[in-house]
């Protein structure tokens, strides 16, 4: 496997969040690395690890796990090459509004908003595979597992 994958979480309190992303990662065989930073309250450690990943030749995604503000999907694809997806752990607070956080960027921030833990796994799967021609395979026995999840509910259904 030549490339990875980051998740970056804002606070240690995400890591139930990034499990699940771990999990599914696992799934399609990718390495991932688990870092915590926060774009308000450790700047320079968060600029830090980015530029260490800028400087990175393996093709690399980063996960990026933030509520409320979420500045730090915004923060981290703003300054750093690689694409950033954004997975906000589900939240009640403010009735669900705060997720618009993750939808509104400025002009030339551009994460990915993917709400489901698996989802981004097989999002970051999928950017991987424009270089790792190995992980394609995968990809296409996990969307063959899910249609014939679909075909064997269908035949079960009865009038």
């Amino acid at each position: 496997m030549t490339g990875q994958v980051i998740i970056l979480m804002g606070s240690k309190s995400d890591m139930e969040h990034a499990q699940a992303i771990v999990k599914a990662l696992s799934a399609f065989e990718i390495p991932c690395t688990l870092r915590v930073a926060s774009a308000h309250k450790s700047v320079r450690h968060l600029l830090d690890i980015l530029e260490q990943l800028d400087a990175a030749t393996q093709p690399t995604v980063l996960i990026a796990i933030a509520g409320r503000s979420n500045a730090l999907a915004g923060m981290a694809d703003a300054n750093c090459v690689w694409p950033v997806i954004t997975c906000p752990p589900a939240s009640s607070a403010f009735g669900g509004a705060d997720l618009f956080s993750s939808l509104r960027m400025p002009s030339g921030v551009a994460p990915l908003v993917v709400l489901e833990p698996a989802n981004a796994a097989l999002a970051a799967a999928k950017l991987l595979a424009l270089a790792e021609p190995s992980l394609r395979p995968r990809i296409a026995a996990y969307q063959a597992a899910m249609t014939a999840q679909v075909l064997e509910a269908d035949s079960s259904v009865t009038v």
